[in-house]
């Protein structure tokens, strides 16, 4: 065999293993996650594919010419985090490493020879050669790495090209799982924050129902997100009765639940001597309409009934919102509570609010809702609707209020194949007792119900 041959086989075998080394580098790299501990396995592994005597790693991040740190030393014994124990690294000024950071040129210095006050000069004790390799972001050179061999003229410029673009590839990997750290930080740190707004905001909504004569009364509280616009309440109003309140805030998440607390914050201001409900609804208008959404673009949709105990009557208004669902038991059919509608909360400080009123009988059935659940879409981009809703509610076979609620959500997460909700999704059902009078007769007070 020739030498020529032999030569052949020897650069052919150093290349399979030298491809191999770097396969087996961008495997392990590809793991990693933490950037610390990427840094930390991609310095032993390049060790050994680019050995060298010292490598010092730069940075001048948030400084002013000339000072820089060293943010990694191969003759220190343990790691430091420079992206979580920055004020632990040494923080130097002028000489030889603050040239070559702020020039930002990819440099070998052959014959290396450093004056003993120079900051650098414990870092490079004893080295004959050097090369600094420029680590670019947002195409300034903000870090560095320095590379030093104990011998003279020992790195070589037609390979050192390819060791540049490596090396700020690699630096930009790391970048990047830096960048998807914090992201991943803020996030949680959001998360934390937004689970307390959403603790805060169902500590606003009744932490039970309210024993009402004549009535049981259940709910279902469901947010898109953390925290939603949607609310709904129980007032005591004068003359042993009650006011039901359902509404709902345009928008989603954090805004909407601001804006639904400061909502619920009104309507408890505003007294309940009155005891007709376009009042509340005309305090809370005015209140929000003039103090915190005039120039935002946010409304309220809002249906306020009060229920007489002696009477069965429930008198309401409505701002913009969805009309409840009444199911008829004489009539064995739903019908929409839909008179005195007027405007949402606070868009016009002087918008009018009207009352309606109904008669609720033995066995009947009223739904109040947000528009959550008869938008809800299944995967055809097919909204759950009203007359699934209607079909759920005249399907529930027993009268009590939890049972309605049970019914309209089972058909609910059936139509959306349980997929997460895109909007808030509330559900308030009352249903009748035996204390309420039989239904005998159409009677003027059901004027304001509407057929479908």
């Amino acid at each position: 065999m020739t030498s020529t041959m032999r030569q052949n086989e020897r650069q052919l075998e150093d290349w399979q293993v030298r491809l191999h080394d770097i396969y087996e580098l961008m495997r392990d790299m590809s793991r990693r996650t933490d950037p610390q501990e990427m840094v930390r396995a991609y310095g032993e592994r390049v060790r050994n594919l680019y050995p060298v005597d010292r490598r010092i790693s730069l940075s001048r991040r948030e400084l002013e010419q000339p000072q820089f740190r060293v943010t990694r030393f191969s003759e220190w014994n343990g790691d430091i985090n420079p992206w979580k124990q920055k004020d632990e690294l040494p923080l130097l000024t002028g000489g030889l490493f603050a040239d070559l950071i702020y020039a930002g040129q990819p440099v070998i210095i052959d014959s290396l020879s450093v004056s003993p006050d120079d900051p650098a000069a414990p870092y490079l004790e004893g080295q004959k050669s050097l090369a600094a390799i420029p680590m670019f972001d947002n195409g300034e050179s903000l870090n560095m790495v320095i590379l030093a061999r104990e011998t003279e003229a020992s790195f070589n410029s037609e390979t050192f090209p390819d060791l540049f673009w490596t090396a700020n590839l690699f630096g930009r990997a790391t970048h990047s799982l830096v960048l998807k750290e914090k992201l991943r930080e803020a996030y949680e740190s959001v998360d934390r924050e937004l689970r307390v707004v959403s603790s805060i905001q169902r500590s606003l909504l009744p932490a039970t129902m309210p024993d009402i004569p004549g009535l049981h009364l259940a709910a279902h509280y469901q947010t898109s997100q953390r925290a939603g616009g949607d609310y709904y309440d129980f007032f005591r109003v004068a003359g042993n009765r009650w006011g039901i309140l359902i509404a709902d805030v345009s928008g989603h998440g954090t805004p909407a639940a601001v804006m639904m607390a400061i909502t619920h914050s009104i309507a408890h201001l505003c007294p309940h001597d009155s005891g007709q409900p376009e009042d509340l609804l005309s305090f809370v208008n005015a209140h929000l309409a003039e103090r915190y959404t005039d120039g935002l673009d946010a409304f309220v949709t809002a249906f306020y009934g009060i229920y007489d105990p002696e009477s069965c009557e429930l008198v309401y208004s409505s701002a913009g919102h969805n009309p409840p669902r009444l199911w008829k038991r004489s009539e064995r059919r739903s019908l929409a509570v839909e008179g005195a509608a007027s405007l949402p909360l606070g868009m016009l400080p002087d918008t009018e609010y009207t009352q309606a009123r109904i008669q609720l009988n033995q066995g009947d059935k009223l739904v109040l809702y947000t528009d959550g659940i008869t938008e809800a879409m299944n995967a055809s981009d097919d909204q759950f609707g009203i007359d699934r809703l209607d079909k759920a509610i005249c399907g529930a076979c027993r009268i009590e209020a939890t049972d309605v609620v049970g019914r309209v959500i089972r058909h609910l997460e059936e139509h959306t194949g349980k997929a997460p909700p895109t909007d808030d999704r509330t559900l308030v059902v009352i249903t009748t007792t035996d204390d309420c009078p039989e239904d005998t007769a159409d009677t003027p007070a059901n004027a304001d119900l509407a057929a479908t």
